[in-house]
């Protein structure tokens, strides 16, 4: 028998923590000779150029007149059995369980029991969705129907419990990043493009939504400011934008303040930074921060969902209640006035990035969760590069 698998991938292919971490995955398993297959309405961005092993469908929906919205659930349903039937896929790996493993349910039972669900929770479904009522008994549906269902975080998985009154295993598979693409970045010249010499450089990344707490952010770094000459840039958009404008012009923070929209490289990026700032409310997992840690780069951030397990307070970061604005602006400050906290600190999080939560672990144990449900052995292949 092949010991290679053939795997249908199906995730949100826009901007996205899930999106990339699932495209991410799809690279990392056809590096190690497994055939995958991305399926969804639109190329997932973070694919990028040709890749061996791996091939794209796109779902198309439609517009028959009779159809008050264009039925996207059903037609990437259909578009699953088809490309399970022509590839012979082993796997169905989706990402979210509404609308992705609802889909994939649909789709097996069109192929038959041989093709196996893989459902990964990523937070929105259970943290959000889940809270309807009208969508929890689908939602409990697709994730008991699931061959294996896994979580990015403990937190998540406690919470998925609770909400849907789930008692089946789930397993914990954290997020991750894969080294050749994160690492501290030799970027000083981008740098100098938004602070002078001699000034600290404070981050926060995310889809300005209100769960993000980005006005906490302004706050933090009103205070950091006040004391330590400091530039804060905004990586991202989203409905809370202007909002956050309006506030710092408000404060007489404009000259301060960098706004850099949307950007694809992230480590680039982030490697100008001495601090990431996370201050939301809720977060399954914070793959932002991960990012951040891979490039050398500590977060300081909320007590809020999967954020402890990722992010150690006192070695790689500082972490304070939700809305404590006070104090994340002191842990800030610690690391700032501190060359040698900020050094060791700096170093821890590289060696957590580059262990715990690398995509040489990740990919392993989803290889072992495939095998385990097509109830195979597991081979020895070639571990994945990092």
């Amino acid at each position: 028998m092949d010991p290679f698998l053939k795997i249908g991938i199906t995730c949100y292919p826009s901007l996205g923590g899930s999106g990339v971490v699932a495209t991410e995955l799809g690279k990392q398993l056809a590096e190690k000779g497994h055939e995958v297959h991305f399926i969804s309405h639109s190329v997932p961005f973070r694919l990028g150029s040709f890749h061996k092993n791996i091939m794209y469908h796109e779902v198309e929906v439609s517009d028959y007149y009779v159809f008050r919205y264009p039925p996207y659930d059903l037609s990437l349903a259909t578009k699953m059995a088809q490309v399970a039937k022509a590839q012979e896929l082993d796997i169905l790996h989706v990402h979210y369980a509404v609308p992705h493993a609802v889909c994939a349910f649909l789709a097996k039972q069109m192929v038959g029991d041989n093709l196996k669900i893989v459902t990964t929770l990523h937070g929105t479904d259970i943290t959000v969705l889940a809270q309807d009522e009208s969508l929890k008994d689908l939602i409990r549906l697709a994730i008991n129907e699931s061959d294996a269902v896994t979580s990015v975080s403990l937190d998540l998985m406690r919470e998925t419990r609770e909400v849907l009154d789930i008692s089946r295993d789930i397993d914990l598979t954290y997020n991750f990043v894969d080294g050749r693409e994160y690492y501290p970045r030799d970027n000083c010249s981008c740098r100098n493009d938004f602070a002078d010499p001699g000034e600290k450089v404070l981050m926060h990344i995310s889809n300005f939504r209100p769960v993000k707490r980005v006005s906490d952010v302004v706050d933090v770094f009103k205070k950091v400011n006040d004391q330590i000459p400091s530039r804060l840039l905004f990586v991202g958009e989203g409905p809370d934008l202007p909002k956050i404008q309006w506030k710092i012009k408000e404060m007489g923070l404009g000259d301060r303040v960098h706004f850099l929209g949307k950007q694809d490289d992230i480590a680039q990026v982030i490697s100008m930074a001495d601090i990431l700032l996370l201050p939301s409310e809720k977060e399954s997992f914070g793959l932002v921060a991960l990012e951040a840690m891979a490039c050398g780069v500590p977060t300081v951030g909320s007590v809020a969902g999967g954020i402890p397990e990722l992010v150690a307070h006192g070695e790689t970061g500082f972490l304070a209640p939700i809305g404590d604005i006070e104090k994340m602006a002191e842990y800030c400050i610690s690391l700032l006035s501190q060359p040698e906290l900020a050094s060791r600190v700096r170093e821890a999080c590289l060696k957590r990035a580059k262990g715990e939560f690398s995509s040489e672990i990740i990919t392993s144990a989803y290889e072992a969760i495939y095998y385990r449900v097509l109830n195979r052995k597991l081979p020895h292949l070639k571990p994945a590069c990092g």
